[in-house]
């Protein structure tokens, strides 16, 4: 059994409205000196193989036919 974290964020030069409105939010909280706050998705996942390779290929495959969208978002696995 292997242990993947797939984390998905925005491309460089995508509008991330939502990374905007927690710097704002932050702020407003009192936390001064933030900027280029960026946000995104985990997901973690249990898949059923011992091969490393694979795992990391099959992630991949996951990320590319549903967990991003290629076209805006970028996308790291971790394996562990």
């Amino acid at each position: 059994m292997i242990n993947a974290r797939v984390i998905v964020t925005l491309k460089n030069g995508v509008l991330d409205p939502q990374g905007k409105a927690i710097e704002g939010a932050l702020a407003g909280l009192g936390f001064d000196g933030i900027s280029g706050a960026r946000q995104g998705k985990v997901f973690d996942l249990k898949l059923d193989t011992d091969d490393h390779e694979k795992a990391r290929a099959d992630a991949a495959a996951m990320c590319e036919k549903l967990l991003a969208n290629m076209v805006i978002e970028d996308y790291t696995v971790e394996l562990s």
